[in-house]
């Protein structure tokens, strides 16, 4: 392999980022010069230019770990798999987005190289070991969805839901900026693995300390979606076009995860006793709120918006389980914990793909299909989509065998080899209730009559992604051993440095 390296920035830890990079030049070129001409398929440019950062990954799988900019920057297992996830995850989306995208103008080189840099952005999260760089990569993947979620410039909601999340997304990275610099005040270092040794060391002050912890806490719940800073997720997912909303739902969960492990696994590993708290509070908040408010909705996105508000409070009770083995001192439970909460992201980012695809194929020019009564009678109009749903709405509701279930109960056992019993059984409590508006779904479609019967017309490749898609489901919840493996061995990589 050819070594780019330059003393004290070691470009080639940088490969996935630079492919990617010229992925998004090449295609905002491409849209400028032939935008215009008959049969110019930008979107087909934008699949064929993921391979670039894909084969990058691939390439630099065969490296140990591998800093770049002075520590700043680190590739390693888990940077390897989670960008190889949010590239997958990207191009199914835009595979799936493709009719979607074409019946309403939104087919534009600007869709498409948003969609690119706002993959960039998270790669640059998931490999920053810098709170500057990580804090860099989370604006530049915002400022892309913040773009994609008005990007129906005739449409009202479009346009409403996108500055909603500009004006709560500005104020959560005021607090995340503001946590971040009483970190470095108190530390004089912005390096994680710096701010952990000294932390460890005893040379901060805690007050400091603990006051930098609660806002950045308060900072990446909010990019999570976390009660009670939720208020942005059910307005941005019912208003913005479902094409970005699958997006904005997707790969960004992935990249937040890589974001909060990293702060709060390696850099403020030593204050778990302070964030662990913090995050119990917040885990039991989603879960509840999350799940009794989706009760009560009818249009389907905003239902999906507050079940993943209860999802990201299970995949929180990974990092509390992992927070309270680290204050117990058992670095091996925390490891595991880390791990869990891992494989819950990756199952959840699945689900998510699936879900919104199967809204997107049965919406066509002048029909969204956003409302639940939307899907009335849908096994008599198309089994196969029906089957589909009816896979991902029992996997987000946890029902063995699918992976869902499996996610769920790697979690609970986190939680109870912390010794949080009491935790794990109300985290079954609210799931039993969140079972209730999936299987109404489930219900809808094949027990009510038909209302619309409108024509759904699936491309072979969007068929092909959702078939994929569902049997990867089915078969990780059957055998989720080689997954599983592949997150404990990324995790305990990531915690090496340092």
């Amino acid at each position: 392999m050819l070594q780019l390296t330059v003393p004290g920035f070691n470009l080639a830890a940088l490969g996935p980022e630079i492919a990617l990079m010229i992925a998004g030049c090449i295609v905002l070129l491409a849209d400028s010069f032939y935008g215009k001409r008959d049969g110019f398929r930008i979107d087909q440019i934008s699949l064929a230019v993921l391979v670039l950062p894909l084969l990058a990954i691939f390439i630099q799988r065969g490296t140990d770990q591998q800093y770049a900019f002075g520590g700043m920057y680190v590739a390693d297992q888990m940077s390897h798999l989670l960008k190889v996830c949010a590239v997958l995850a990207t191009a199914a989306v835009l595979i799936l987005s493709r009719r979607y995208t074409a019946s309403r103008g939104m087919m534009r080189g600007e869709f498409y190289a948003l969609a690119l840099f706002c993959l960039l952005g998270q790669f640059v999260m998931i490999s920053g070991a810098n709170l500057l760089v990580l804090y860099l990569g989370l604006e530049l993947m915002s400022l892309s969805l913040y773009a994609l979620a008005a990007m129906r410039r005739n449409s009202p909601s479009s346009i409403e839901a996108g500055m909603k999340y500009f004006v709560l997304g500005a104020l959560a990275s005021g607090f995340l900026l503001y946590g971040m610099s009483m970190i470095y005040g108190g530390t004089g270092s912005l390096t994680l693995p710096e701010i952990a040794a000294r932390i460890g060391a005893g040379q901060v002050s805690q007050t400091v300390l603990v006051f930098g912890v609660v806002f950045i806490v308060a900072g990446l719940a909010f990019k999570f979606g976390a009660v009670p800073f939720h208020m942005w997720l059910p307005d941005v997912y019912q208003g913005t076009p479902t094409a970005a909303t699958l997006l904005i739902a997707a790969g960004p969960k992935l990249a937040t995860f890589a974001m909060l492990f990293r702060i709060l696994g390696d850099a403020l590993i030593w204050t778990a006793t302070d964030w662990y708290q913090m995050l119990t509070v917040l885990a039991v908040l989603s879960l509840g709120i999350g799940n009794v408010v989706a009760i009560a909705q009818t249009n389907l996105k905003r239902m999906l918006a507050y079940s993943t508000i209860s999802h990201v409070g299970f995949l929180l009770l990974g990092f509390v389980g992992a927070g309270a083995s680290a204050a117990a001192g058992n670095a091996e439970s925390a490891a595991d914990a880390f791990s869990s909460s891992l494989f819950y992201a990756i199952a959840y980012v699945l689900t998510t793909i699936a879900t919104f695809g199967v809204i997107q194929l049965i919406a066509r020019d002048g029909f969204e299909a956003e409302e639940i009564s939307d899907f009335k009678g849908l096994a008599k109009k198309s089994p196969w989509l029906a089957g589909v749903m009816l896979v991902m709405m029992f996997s987000l509701a946890g029902i063995p065998p699918l992976i869902g279930f499996y996610a769920k109960l790697a979690v609970l056992e986190a939680v109870i080899d912390a010794g949080m019993v009491w935790l794990a059984v109300y985290a079954v409590l609210m799931s039993l209730i969140g079972a209730f508006y999936y299987i109404r779904v489930v219900k809808v479609m094949y027990f009510d009559d038909v209302v619309d019967t409108g024509p759904i017309v699936i491309d072979g490749d969007a068929r092909a992604v959702m078939a994929l898609n569902g049997l990867i489901v089915i078969v990780l919840g059957i055998l989720p051993g080689p997954l599983v493996t592949l997150c404990s061995q990324a995790i305990r990589h990531a915690l090496q440095f340092g």
